[in-house]
């Protein structure tokens, strides 16, 4: 049952008014991505309305909406389930991000004052002391503001626009394995902005490219580490 599986209080009722379809839609895109409904789950609109405090039209209206976008598959006579990904959908995915991330590096090594870096610092202690505590949500979310932050000082809008359009994907598949990816993780993006700093081009790329590689490498070794 959906209750078991969702934390009380971890749905917060949506306030009215407000375009109600769009926010319904965004909520459980957000439930998806952070894997508080996960991969496989029977998504039941009479649970979730409950949960969401809305009526069922528009949780039927986002779950066709999300089948067409591949978060979810509706399967006759059964009902809608959250989106399995193959081995294969991940591996296309963060290979295009590796490509999009690399040359956001660069860019950003070549464009980034000091203002930028100091922003990136921030960000980096920020992730250093969720790893600490063992906040996973926080690491995660941290983690996806570090890599806007560097994608936003490459100032290229058009590399923006196609990073974000991978972005909820990137993370719907780095949070099962970002506990495993821990400390290792920020002391890469502490030796990025070290790149970043000494506007070293090429030394940004190759750290980013890395650093990515490493995600999607430990997302494919995740059950049997």
């Amino acid at each position: 049952m959906l209750s078991a599986k969702l934390a009380q209080g971890s749905v917060p009722r949506l306030e009215r008014p407000g375009p109600l379809r769009e926010r319904v839609y965004e909520a459980l895109l957000e439930l998806i991505t952070t894997r508080a409904l996960q991969p496989g789950q029977h998504l039941v609109e009479s649970e979730l309305a409950g949960h969401l405090g809305v009526s069922r039209q528009p949780v039927r209206e986002a779950l066709q909406r999300l089948n067409t976008e591949g978060w979810v598959d509706l399967r006759p006579a059964q009902g809608a389930f959250v989106h399995e990904p193959t081995e294969e959908e991940a591996d296309q995915l963060l290979s295009v991000r590796t490509l999009l991330e690399a040359d956001a590096a660069r860019l950003a090594a070549a464009n980034s004052g000091t203002a930028g870096i100091a922003e990136l610092e921030e960000l980096c202690a920020r992730g250093e002391r969720a790893v600490a505590d063992d906040d996973v949500d926080l690491a995660v979310a941290t983690n996806a503001a570090f890599h806007a932050k560097v994608m936003e000082l490459a100032g290229n809008v058009v590399l923006a626009e196609l990073a974000a359009q991978v972005d909820r994907r990137v993370r719907w598949y780095y949070t099962p394995v970002a506990r495993q990816r821990g400390k290792q993780s920020w002391i890469e993006h502490r030796e990025l902005i070290a790149a970043i700093s000494a506007r070293d081009e090429g030394r940004a790329t190759e750290i980013m490219k890395a650093h990515t590689e490493h995600t999607r490498t430990t997302y494919h070794q995740r059950e049997r580490s």
